[in-house]
């Protein structure tokens, strides 16, 4: 019987990363988990509810969104509509990890894709960028440990400590996610497009929220600032070539061989 293979210490170094990474991200989703609990709360929401949402919805900012137009009587059309249109950006997410994703079964794909959000799209991209590969594990590191469990661990606790918090917003949770974020966004910046694309992205995300809402303001940034990017001219000095905005090679078996053929992880 051949004993099972360890991970080799590139693939070892990269998850203690991660693991690191995705500790400052879970700060981040407890934070605005409790928050979510609180305004679950105030907006009538039961304990079993709020926590079904976030079990079943997981959307964050969709959430929030929801449950403040739930609270304001909107009819459920218009919600689904709003709501859907902020989570849009997902759709990039998705479109970036789905070529490099083609050999995992349909099923495991669709878990996966109900646990993506910003954050664990930020943790999977820079984990993959750092270890020149895909790393499934890895993705449900960052998704499972950093934001579901966290998040919904929050959840609960906002929705039923809430009482005992008069002013949540004294705490600076508004914060903690930009910053962290941020942290991760920084280590993904490998070349002059890259931080082209970062700040043209910002700056149309900041400016449009402020002139049409943060859901417009979100979308746009995520679509003009790549395409801003890749205007620019190629001057070299990337980690890894031919990658796109995220950092993921185009060619996967041209990466393996950059990193000295990494033996490919199993699908659990």
């Amino acid at each position: 019987m051949t004993a099972p293979v360890s991970p080799t210490p590139a693939l070892s170094a990269a998850r203690s990363r991660l693991l690191l990474d995705t500790a400052g991200i879970a700060v981040s989703a407890i934070g605005f988990g409790f928050v979510f609990g609180l305004a679950a709360r105030d907006a009538g929401y039961s304990p079993i509810e709020a926590c079904a949402m976030s079990v079943i919805v997981f959307a964050g900012a969709a959430q929030f969104a929801a449950v403040g137009y739930v609270a304001a009587g909107l009819p459920w059309a218009p919600i689904l509509v709003l709501t859907l249109f902020l989570n849009a950006r997902h759709m990039l997410y998705s479109a970036s990890l789905a070529p490099r994703l083609r050999g995992i079964p349909f099923l495991h794909r669709a878990a996966m894709a109900h646990v993506l959000t910003d954050e664990a799209f930020a943790l999977a991209a820079t984990h993959f960028h750092r270890l020149g590969r895909v790393d499934v594990p890895g993705y449900w590191i960052g998704a499972i440990l950093g934001v579901f469990i966290p998040w919904n661990v929050a959840t609960l606790a906002g929705v039923l400590l809430g009482g005992a918090i008069p002013d949540p917003s004294v705490f600076g949770l508004d914060i903690v996610f930009p910053a962290a974020m941020a942290g991760l966004a920084v280590g993904l910046m490998t070349g002059r497009r890259e931080v082209v694309a970062a700040g043209a992205g910002a700056v149309f995300g900041v400016l449009l929220s402020l002139l049409a809402g943060p859901a417009l303001g979100i979308v746009a940034g995520g679509l003009l600032g790549p395409l801003v990017g890749m205007a620019m001219p190629d001057t070299g000095g990337h980690v890894v070539p031919d990658s796109d905005l995220t950092g993921l090679p185009v060619d996967l078996d041209e990466a393996m061989s950059e990193v000295g053929d990494l033996p490919a992880e199993p699908v659990p």
